[in-house]
């Protein structure tokens, strides 16, 4: 509650001092995830392996749905290809969600009812991407979104990884971390403002914001960094191009104001419509 209460008044250099109890909770979150019975049984056990079981079962459980739910076979096959296709496309460096992928020649009409249904039960988010970030940002929408799971620990347990691998840093979380880490911020977004959450990137894709959000009458490009590698060339092409009133970068890096963006640590991504 302490660690809560120092975030909240944003006494950066103290929580700069904290940071490796922050960077150790976040990771154990991105294993334990919010879904009320992984936390109760996180809670009671402090126990990674029943955690890990329950969110198992739940995701046994949606599987089942999918069928008990819809009664046409065709679509219970399509929204089961989709939802087992979220990690990998998230897992890819274009996080674009492409049909083809799910089957060879596969259109957005023959996924159509599958995808809403998904969207409607709540067990996905959809990201659309923006042309031009401008008010308001729905106008701008195209086609093309990423597609996000409901929670960043089931996101964990469909994809298999290990809590070790996670709690400890290892390599093979590399290759995953960016996946986890927008699911994160994603979640914390939708949990902490009203509205829309969109990305943009450029027609031939050389540049993206992983987020966009309106705030007032302002547009806030977010990117997201899973460790301290702050290269933020995308940010800097759309700081260049649309000269918004403020960019945030969310990382592993402390907090700190530059000229055009502020760096903001992924632990704190919650205050965000308090920056």
């Amino acid at each position: 509650q302490d660690l809560v209460k120092l975030l909240e008044l944003k006494d950066w250099s103290l929580i700069s001092a904290m940071k490796t109890i922050y960077i150790d909770l976040l990771r154990l979150y991105y294993f334990v995830g919010g879904m009320p019975e992984a936390v109760k049984v996180f809670i009671e056990t402090q126990n990674v392996d029943e955690v890990r079981q329950i969110q198992r079962n739940l995701l046994m459980a949606y599987k089942q749905d999918f069928s008990k739910h819809i009664h046409d076979g065709q679509t219970v096959q399509k929204v089961r290809s989709i939802w087992a296709f979220i990690p990998e496309q998230l897992a890819k460096e274009n996080k674009k969600f492409i049909y083809a992928q799910l089957q060879k020649g596969a259109r957005s009409k023959d996924y159509e009812i599958a995808l809403q249904w998904l969207k409607d039960s709540g067990l996905v988010h959809s990201v659309p991407r923006v042309k031009k970030p401008h008010l308001p940002l729905s106008a701008y929408q195209d086609n093309a979104f990423k597609l996000y799971g409901l929670d960043v620990g089931l996101l964990a347990a469909q994809s298999n990884l290990d809590a070790s691998v996670l709690l400890e840093g290892s390599r093979i979380f590399t290759e995953f971390k960016g996946a986890l880490t927008e699911q994160y911020v994603l979640q914390q977004l939708i949990a902490t403002q009203e509205n829309p959450v969109f990305y943009w990137a450029t027609e031939k894709g050389t540049a993206e914001i992983d987020f966009i959000v309106q705030r007032k009458q302002a547009v806030i490009p977010i990117e997201v960094k899973a460790e301290e590698n702050l290269k933020a060339k995308s940010l800097k092409v759309y700081v260049e191009q649309f000269q918004p009133e403020q960019a945030i970068r969310f990382s592993m890096a402390d907090y700190r104001e530059q000229d055009w963006m502020a760096n903001v640590p992924l632990y704190s991504v919650s205050l965000f419509d308090s920056l």
